[in-house]
């Protein structure tokens, strides 16, 4: 995980402000590096780069300095993510960054154009979570993006007076016009023009967009796979051996492979422990899944924290109140997530009893939440919606990893030591309902369009969800330090998904018991039971802003739409 900037301007000074050093350096403590480029015109006049970039060591076996040079052609790379594979080879042991810039500098070109076509089938064949900024020199050309799914944050920002544009993970001023660069392909930017206008030197800032590929039709999603369209057969029947069970549980696997292993330990680690990754953890499938996965692979010596977050929301709990809990004075307990959460936690302990869990119970009071929205607010930006604020507090929160440790026992206490995850790999279920039909509006389509219908919104919602979440999801976590990655978007795990028959992810028109199993998410809640977590796998889905209390919590009346503009004060 990085922190990359780049400003492009007429001006040789081209200083980013204080707080945007903070911001950068938040996201990758480990570094903090600056380059600047100067690209002098037949006239005279010239334009100045700076590159910016921080970071967070989790790859190889040494922090790669950025921004990452061309010792051959002065190129420049910053690069913000996590390269999982280049042209379907593994790179998991080895530092992505360097190894991208190599590629990405080594073409043997007659022409720019055969050069630029060797530029884009480097990052084309990139399967991971990144967003990019690379310089290329000897084409005075800026290249810039984002992945497939949007993993990683980018934001561009183009000055009044055109005399500047900027490139950053984060945002420092709300107000200053940023915007998200889109994960729909490569841009380029063209620095070796440039106009001169009456008012003195101008940048060309006409962008170039390169799709990631350029064929597919219209059931292509996000340039990874075909969207299987088909619809069931006549009176198909429920199978509990699905074929789709064991590939599902092949390939997360697969995905955890590269997420959880090779992980250096963290810096100062403040427990006797080791370590190293952290499951945000409501207790709902998606996460209890992974946890139990995550088990298998990670060293016995090696501890996991399952973060849980709650909220004090003066809407729905009043201070003082009885609480359906046997310690009524703790109002957090009351959350529906601290409930599935604890259930979720017995669970695993019951079916690994050799590894050592380690749940973080975080507790967030009004006052404190209040005190910390303006932050959140700025991390959010250019997204501003009450939804976006509800959902982003509740991942500010948990990412920072600070609450009450339970590890022998799994209910409340009312004196737990406190604790801060030491862990800098964060581990979120995202994407799975998506993939597999987890939404109530699923099943909603479902009942009004049968299969047809429920199709077509399981292929909008994976198509959107860079736009709609992860840029935004992405801020806000790594302003700790902490990178989160994502093992139900893996590409390859997103190409079986995609490619499967609807009937077999979410079986909306076979009826269930409830003693056996729920339709949404049907082949995600068939795996956990063969995972040996009966309950968590009959486990109803709930949106983690109503599982956390943070939904409309400044709200008096709960009537506020979630689609309404943050308020500011």
């Amino acid at each position: 995980m990085c922190g990359i900037h780049a400003m492009i301007s007429t001006d040789a000074n081209g200083i980013i402000s204080s707080e945007l050093k903070t911001l950068l350096s938040n996201r990758g403590p480990d570094h903090f590096g600056q380059i600047c480029r100067e690209l002098p015109f037949e006239d005279g006049d010239s334009v100045t780069i700076n590159f910016t970039s921080t970071v967070l060591a989790l790859r190889g076996d040494h922090i790669a300095k950025q921004p990452l040079t061309s010792p051959t052609t002065g190129s420049v790379l910053c690069w913000n993510g996590e390269a999982w594979r280049i042209e379907g080879q593994s790179i998991s042991s080895k530092n992505d960054g360097e190894l991208i810039l190599a590629k990405l500098d080594a073409a043997d070109a007659t022409s720019d154009e055969a050069r630029e076509s060797h530029i884009l089938n480097i990052l084309r064949n990139i399967d991971g979570p990144f967003a990019f900024l690379f310089y290329d020199a000897q084409m005075k050309r800026l290249y810039f993006g984002r992945d497939r799914l949007g993993r990683r944050s980018l934001l561009s920002n183009q000055a009044e007076d055109g005399n500047s544009i900027s490139f950053s993970s984060v945002a420092d001023v709300p107000a200053a016009g940023w915007v998200e660069v889109n994960a729909d392909g490569v841009y380029s930017l063209d620095l070796g023009a440039r106009l001169a206008t009456p008012h003195g030197l101008r940048l060309n800032t006409h962008t170039v967009k390169y799709d990631w590929i350029s064929s597919g039709g219209g059931d292509m999603v996000s340039s990874i796979g075909i969207f299987n369209m088909a619809l069931p057969p006549p009176e198909h029947k429920l199978d509990f051996n699905s074929v789709s069970v064991e590939t599902l549980k092949h390939w997360l696997y697969e995905s955890l492979k590269l997420r959880v292993l090779d992980i250096p330990e963290p810096p100062n680690p403040l427990t006797d422990v080791d370590i190293r990754v952290a499951i945000l953890f409501s207790g709902g499938i998606d996460c209890t899944v992974l946890a139990r996965m995550v088990h298998d692979l990670v060293p016995t010596n090696q501890g996991i924290d399952l973060i849980n977050v709650a909220f004090e929301n003066p809407r729905q709990v009043s201070i003082g109140k009885t609480l359906p809990h046997q310690n009524a004075s703790d109002i957090y307990e009351a959350c529906p997530d601290r409930v599935t959460g604890r259930k979720a936690f017995a669970e695993l302990k019951s079916a690994c009893p050799d590894r050592y869990w380690r749940f973080i119970a975080v507790n967030v009071p009004f006052e404190e939440a209040m005190s910390h929205k303006l932050k959140i607010v700025s991390l959010l930006h250019p997204h501003n919606t009450e939804m976006d604020l509800s959902i982003a507090m509740a991942l500010y929160f948990a990412a920072r990893g600070t609450g009450n440790s339970y590890i022998n026992k799994c209910e409340w206490e009312p004196t737990p030591p406190s604790v801060n995850s030491p862990a800098r790999v964060l581990l979120s279920g995202l994407g799975a309902d998506e993939l597999f039909g987890g939404y109530a509006r699923h099943e909603a389509a479902f009942k009004n369009g049968g299969y047809p219908r429920l199709i077509d919104e399981l292929k909008l919602d994976i198509s959107r969800i860079g736009q709609r979440n992860l840029g935004r999801d992405d801020r806000i976590m790594s302003h700790w330090g902490k990178e989160v990655r994502f093992p139900y978007l893996d590409e390859e795990l997103v190409r079986f998904a995609i490619s499967s028959p609807v009937w077999e992810k979410c079986d909306f028109q076979n009826q269930f018991h409830p003693a056996v199993i729920d339709p949404a998410k049907r082949v995600l809640r068939l795996l956990a039971d063969k995972l040996g977590l009966p309950i968590i796998a009959r486990e109803k889905k709930r949106a983690i802003q109503f599982g956390s209390r943070t939904a409309k919590i400044e709200s008096t009346t709960g009537r506020r739409r979630g689609t309404a503009p943050i308020i500011s004060t």
